[in-house]
C-alpha cells in the first residue's frame, strides 16, 4: 500500500462537491442488494454452504445475527425493525433463529471457526441479558468461536444507551462481547424531539464508561448529519460532547429522506430539514473537527482513531467493506441469520425473507428462509473488486487486478476511464499507468468515482432510489 494513502482527507471548495454529489450506493457489496433475485433461492444458497468444504475448507467465518425489535420507533431510521413492546416476541424469534442456525449447520461445510460475529438491529439490547446468553450459547453449539485470545476475534454488538445500563453492559462482556456501538445520532434535545428519541449524555456516558471497565476493545459511536432542526450550531455541541466520550470509532452518517419507502419517515416535517447548504456545512465542519481531533477519515462515513484496529487494517491493505460496513477481514465468508440477515458464501451473496411472517413462515416448514440472491459472473467479480479497492483505499493497482483477472486494465475499462476524466479535470482522481488514485480532495466522493464501474448503474440509474452521496 503506498504512503499517498495515508495523507488525510481534503476538504474541496463547497461549489466542486456540489458539482459531483449525486445519488447512489453506499457500495456494502456489488452489485448492490437491489439486483438480488428471487431465482436465487434456498435450494441455490444450500448448495454453496455445501461447497464450501472443496472451495474454501480453510476459510474462517463472519457471523452476523439480524436482532429486529425496538421499543419505540426512532422517525429517521430506514432499518428493517419490528417496533414493539412486548419483550414475549422475543421468545418466538430465538426459537426461529436456532431453527435457522439448525438449518445452516446441516449444511454448512469446510471451517466453522468464528473470527467475527455481530448482533445488528433494530435494537439488540431489546433482548434482556439472559435472553442474549442464551442466544450465544445456542450459536457456540453450532459454530466454533474464536478464543478471546485469538488476535483475530472480533465480537460486536449494536446499543441503545436507554436498554443497556452498565450491569448490562458487564453481563454482555461476560457474554463475550469485545466491541460496541453506540447508538447517538445528535445529543441536541431539539433534534432528539423531532426524530423521537430523547437520550441524556449522561446515560450515553455511563453506557460507555461501563465499556471501558469492562474490558471492551473498541467503541463506536454512531452520528446522523442532515436531521431535522439540526444545524451547524446545534450539531458542533454535539461534537463537544461526543469529543468529551472520546469514541474510538465515529460513524458519521448522513441522513436519507425518503418518506415514500420508510413509513416513520412521513412524521418529519421536510421544512424542519437543513438546507442542502446547511446540511454540507454541518458535514465539512465535523469532518474538519474529528481529524484535528486526530481521528483518521477511513471513508464512507467512517472515523478511527490511529491505534484502533480499522485504520491499522486500513494502513496495511486489509480493509474490507460488508453489509456491517467496514472490517478488518477480508477473506471470510458471511453467515447471515435472522429476518432480512445477507449471507456472503463464495462468489454468492443470499437474502433472507425481509417480512417477518414470511421468515416465520418457511422456517416452520423447516426450509431455509433466503427469499433471493445472486451469483457474480466473472464482470461483477473483476468489477467488486475494483470498487472495493477504492472505497477501503481510494486507489486501484492496475497490476493486481490484471493479475487475479487476466484483463488488461485500460482496455477493459476504457468507458470507465473516460467517465471519469471530469474527476481527473477537477483534481479529484489521478489515472496513471499503473495506479487510479482517488487524491485527498476528492475522498469525499468517492461514491462517485466508484459508479463509474457499476454496470448496473449505467443501465437504469435513473429507476433506482439511492440517498445522495453527500
Amino acid at each position: 500500500m503506498r504512503t499517498l494513502l495515508q495523507e488525510e482527507v481534503a476538504l474541496p471548495p463547497a461549489d466542486l462537491l456540489s458539482r459531483f454529489d449525486k445519488a447512489g450506493p453506499r457500495y456494502t457489496s456489488y452489485p448492490t442488494a437491489d439486483r438480488f433475485v428471487e431465482a436465487f433461492d434456498d435450494s441455490t444458497y444450500a448448495s454453496w454452504l455445501a461447497d464450501r468444504d472443496t472451495a474454501h475448507r480453510g476459510r474462517a467465518l463472519s457471523l452476523y445475527v439480524h436482532l429486529p425489535f425496538c421499543n419505540t420507533v426512532c422517525y429517521y431510521c430506514g432499518c428493517n425493525k419490528v417496533i414493539t413492546k412486548n419483550h414475549g416476541k422475543a421468545v418466538e424469534y430465538l426459537r426461529a433463529l436456532e431453527v435457522e442456525a439448525d438449518l445452516v449447520d446441516a449444511r454448512l461445510a469446510g471451517s466453522r471457526k468464528v473470527e467475527q460475529l455481530h448482533f445488528g438491529g433494530g435494537t439488540p439490547t431489546f433482548l434482556d441479558a439472559e435472553q442474549l446468553r442464551a442466544l450465544m450459547a445456542m450459536l457456540a453449539t453450532r459454530f466454533k468461536f474464536a478464543s478471546a485470545r485469538d488476535v483475530h476475534h472480533e465480537f460486536s454488538i449494536e446499543i441503545d444507551p436507554r436498554t443497556c445500563p452498565p450491569d448490562k453492559v458487564r453481563a454482555l462482556a461476560e457474554i463475550g462481547f469485545n466491541r460496541m456501538s453506540v447508538g447517538v445520532q445528535d445529543f441536541d434535545p431539539g433534534v432528539q424531539k423531532a426524530v423521537n428519541r430523547l437520550q441524556g449524555f449522561e446515560t450515553t456516558q455511563a453506557t460507555i464508561d461501563a465499556a471501558r471497565g469492562a474490558g471492551f476493545k473498541s467503541v463506536n459511536i454512531d452520528l446522523i448529519y442532515g436531521l431535522p432542526k439540526q444545524s451547524r450550531a446545534t450539531f458542533a455541541r454535539t461534537l463537544d460532547k461526543v469529543l468529551v466520550l472520546s469514541p474510538d470509532r465515529i460513524a458519521l452518517y448522513q441522513y436519507a429522506h425518503l418518506p415514500e419507502r420508510f413509513k416513520a419517515q412521513r412524521r418529519i416535517l421536510p421544512a424542519d430539514l437543513p438546507s442542502p447548504q446547511e446540511r454540507l456545512g454541518i458535514m465539512v465542519d465535523a469532518i474538519g473537527r474529528l481529524t484535528e481531533a486526530g481521528y483518521r477519515y477511513i471513508g464512507m462515513d467512517h472515523f478511527a482513531k490511529a491505534s484502533d484496529d480499522l485504520a491499522r487494517a486500513q494502513a496495511q491493505g486489509r480493509l474490507h467493506r460488508n453489509f456491517q460496513g467496514y472490517s478488518t477481514r477480508p477473506d471470510c465468508d458471511l453467515i447471515g441469520l435472522g429476518v432480512s440477515a445477507i449471507s456472503k458464501v463464495g462468489p454468492t451473496y443470499a437474502q433472507n425473507a425481509r417480512e417477518l411472517s414470511a421468515y416465520y413462515e418457511r422456517l416452520e416448514d423447516r426450509v431455509l428462509p433466503t427469499a433471493r440472491g445472486i451469483q457474480l459472473d466473472r464482470d461483477d467479480l473483476l468489477r467488486r473488486s475494483v470498487i472495493m479497492a477504492l472505497m477501503c483505499h481510494f486507489e486501484v493497482s492496475k497490476e493486481a487486478i490484471e493479475t487475479a483477472h487476466l484483463v488488461d486494465f485500460d482496455k477493459y475499462f476504457h468507458r470507465e476511464r473516460a467517465a471519469l476524466q471530469p474527476f481527473i479535470e477537477a483534481g479529484v482522481v489521478e489515472d496513471s499507468d499503473e495506479w487510479l488514485t482517488v487524491l485527498p480532495r476528492g475522498k469525499l466522493l468517492v461514491r462517485a468515482v466508484a459508479m463509474a464501474f457499476d454496470r448496473y448503474s449505467h443501465q437504469d440509474q435513473q429507476a433506482r432510489r439511492y440517498s445522495r452521496i453527500l
